[in-house]
């Protein structure tokens, strides 16, 4: 039991740890929005579509998804446009202090919708919860696997709210938007290098 909750949580973190598009775009509504309640929406959403990710992962869903070459061929195309896509949109954001900063917040619904597709859309943190998670789980059976299971969903939920708080934080901190704006710029520049690893690892 002890083993399962120790590898679920290093395996979580580890995967969970690196810059990514989901991690920018939590962590930058926490610096954007005028406070940390309205910021709940992408911190939630993010965190379910992990745990629905991690779930299918370890219920054997990645063994379809990753068996067959069309849906990874799809799934990788179209993640790649969206990963340029949300590069280009990072890197012309241009975060402002004072009241303008509030012009560039996102309402819950589009929150909402932007978590869906940082976290749906990008190949890249799919493949490491459905195959490395879902690979890592088959070592596993009852109680050990669903407190394995239990403690990557755990790592998810709480990763996404301290990154909701360390943004707000930030914000505070932070109030000529400097900060922020070197961040989007090397973020973008991470969307783009994943977006043409992934593609000449698939195709090249």
């Amino acid at each position: 039991m002890l083993e399962a909750i120790l590898h679920g949580f290093i395996l979580a973190f580890g995967l969970i740890l690196p810059l990514g598009v989901q991690n920018v775009f939590v962590f930058n509504q926490g610096v954007l929005q005028p406070n940390f309640i309205k910021a709940l929406p992408v911190i939630i959403t993010a965190s379910i579509c992990d745990t629905l990710l991690i779930s299918l992962a370890v219920l054997g869903v990645s063994v379809v998804v990753l068996g067959s070459y069309w849906i990874k061929a799809c799934l990788f195309a179209a993640g790649i446009f969206f990963l340029i896509y949300m590069g280009v949109i990072t890197w012309r954001s241009k975060p402002s202090s004072g009241e303008k900063k509030q012009s560039v917040t996102f309402t819950p619904r589009k929150q909402i919708a932007f978590a869906l597709s940082v976290s749906l859309l990008n190949p890249h943190a799919i493949l490491d919860t459905v195959g490395v998670i879902g690979t890592s789980s088959l070592k596993y059976a009852g109680v050990e696997k669903v407190a394995f299971t239990a403690v990557c969903i755990l790592i998810s939920w709480l990763w996404f709210f301290g990154l909701g708080i360390a943004g707000r934080v930030t914000g505070k901190i932070d109030q000529s938007g400097r900060f922020l704006s070197a961040l989007n710029k090397i973020s973008a520049v991470v969307m783009w290098g994943t977006a043409v690893y992934i593609g000449f690892s698939f195709w090249g």
